[in-house]
């Protein structure tokens, strides 16, 4: 088995066997047992049925996006990190979060291949610790939680709005701080590769993502909302191929940092 290459090498792949092995086998676990309970209760055949074609449906969007999220990562952390962490737990904006925050500490970039043990060890710690936390601490906060903030946010519609504001800025503000740093470019070391294609592949998944907004809401089509962010990412992505094959090399390797 080879163990020379940190990133994709057996060890990593063993790893990622193993675990997507294990959840694998959780979710059969609970789905039989599941399935035997609600026998038990005298569910029909025909309504089981219909409920599992509804949950599988339904988890296309997120798994969507975690791909997307897989494929961003995967240019700096290699591929079977990325997909060790996404299959377990986790999302786009505390993934890259962690990394970068992890790295820039380091004096690295996500915006670079991580070459450095030491960096992907770092990183990896940083990614999986920060999931664990609230995997501990919720069987024993989560009610005491809900139960305050369902009081907060529930008094009355002033209050609700003002909760769903709240979520909104938090994630707002973990986008702007990645949509600053790709105009930007600035590392911890001070250098950096923002240029044209940073920008360009932002603005182009920023207008795709306004688009599909308006037409889910022009069109009321709120089951294709959860698609509009993974769609906007994979857009994003193929206008980067498709401006290094049409634009001129001076215009596509263009760089202010």
């Amino acid at each position: 088995m080879d163990f020379t290459d940190f990133k994709t090498g057996g060890l990593m792949l063993t790893i990622a066997l193993g675990v997507i092995a294990f959840v694998i086998a959780q979710s059969l676990f609970f789905i039989v047992k599941s399935w035997k309970h609600a026998k038990e209760l005298g569910i029909s055949s025909s309504t089981l049925k219909n409920t599992v074609v509804s949950s599988i449906l339904f988890t296309i969007a997120p798994a969507v996006s975690i791909l997307a999220t897989v494929i961003v990562l995967a240019d700096s952390l290699g591929i079977i990190l990325p997909w060790i962490r996404l299959s377990v737990i986790g999302n786009l904006a505390y993934e890259t979060t962690a990394a970068q925050t992890a790295l820039e500490a380091l004096g690295g970039s996500l915006t670079g291949e991580i070459t450095d043990t030491t960096e992907f060890a770092t990183v990896s710690w940083a990614m999986t610790i920060g999931s664990i936390a609230p995997l501990v601490l919720l069987p024993f906060l989560c009610k005491k939680l809900q139960k305050t903030i369902g009081k907060a946010v529930n008094k009355n519609e002033t209050a609700s709005k003002l909760g769903d504001a709240i979520s909104a800025a938090a994630f707002i503000g973990i986008v702007s701080a990645f949509v600053a740093r790709a105009i930007a470019g600035t590392t911890a070391d001070g250098t950096g590769n923002a240029g044209f294609m940073s920008v360009a592949v932002l603005v182009v998944s920023i207008i795709v993502m306004v688009i599909l907004e308006l037409i889910c809401k022009k069109f009321d089509l709120e089951k294709l909302r959860p698609f509009t962010m993974p769609v906007s990412m994979f857009v994003g992505m193929g206008s980067a191929m498709l401006f290094e094959a049409v634009l001129p090399a001076e215009i596509v390797n263009f760089v202010w940092r």
